[in-house]
Parts: structure tokens; sequence; C-alpha cells
């Protein structure tokens, strides 16, 4: 059983775990995290099981959002989880009043666009180099967000 929650402070360290295996060279620091969790306009949320995190998400929330992250750890991939975390920041971002969400995917991540693309992102440009510690590019996508209603995190 999985459960879907707001990222808290408390929940850095972890975090922090989870970005060296997932992120490598690209990885977050502490204060990036800290500086994110207290920013106005931002929303982070968590994924659990067994009251361990597994996975974390965060979205910058204007007209036109952006999804900042997302992380899964390996041993928590194939659940589900990404997509519960990329459809609650969407929701998240439309009730900000957003109109559209952008985001940034290594070029080499075919399942990471892949899961995007089922929510409706599509490609829209490419960065080269964006990834500069790993000289990979980056893909840029966009999603329209419609006025739907969905369910939000409390």
């Amino acid at each position: 059983m999985s459960t879907l929650r707001p990222l808290r402070s408390e929940d850095v360290d972890r975090v922090l775990e989870l970005e060296a295996v997932l992120f490598g060279l690209g990885a977050w620091t502490r204060g990036i995290y800290e500086e994110e969790l207290r920013a106005p306009g931002r929303a982070y949320v968590a994924i659990e099981e067994s009251g361990r995190l597994v996975g974390y998400a965060g979205a910058s929330l204007a007209e036109e959002s952006h999804v900042m992250t997302i992380g899964v750890a390996p041993e928590a991939r194939r659940r589900g989880h990404a997509s519960r975390m990329l459809a609650e920041l969407m929701a998240q971002a439309r009730s900000h009043g957003a109109t559209s969400m952008l985001l940034e995917v290594r070029a080499d991540d075919d399942g990471a666009q892949a899961l995007y693309r089922r929510f409706g992102f599509e490609q829209i440009g490419l960065r080269p180099g964006y990834y500069q510690l790993e000289g990979v590019d980056g893909v840029v996508m966009r999603a329209e967000l419609s006025p739907a209603s969905a369910t939000r995190l409390s």
C-alpha cells in the first residue's frame, strides 16, 4: 500500500539519498530542496510505501507551471508512483490557474518521455547540453492543462 502526501522538510535526508542514486552528478543539494520547500508557488509531493519515502516530485505553480523534478527509488518503479505524483502536480497547477505545464527531460530517458506523453506532454524543443555535467541534451515538453477538476491532496 502506498500513500501520496505533501513532501516535508524532514524528508530531505531521504530525498538526498535518492537524488544521488537517481540523478548522479545532477543531484540537487540540501540547500536547493530547503529553498524549494519554503518558496511560495511551489508544490512538492511524496510517495511512501510501508512508511518509507520511495518517490518525490515537485513543480513551480504559475500560469505556465513547470515540473521541477520527479524521482522514484529503483526498487519502487513500475508501480504507478510517478504517474500518481505527476497527476497530483498537474491538478495542483490547474487549481492554481495554470493553463499549461512545461518540463525538461533527458534526451536519453525514453521511459520518462513515454510517461509524460501519456499525460499529454509533447516535445516543443531541444536544449543541447542542458544536463551539462553529463553532457546530455534536454527535451523540452509542454502540456495544455484543461480547467477540468481533479482530486488534490488536502
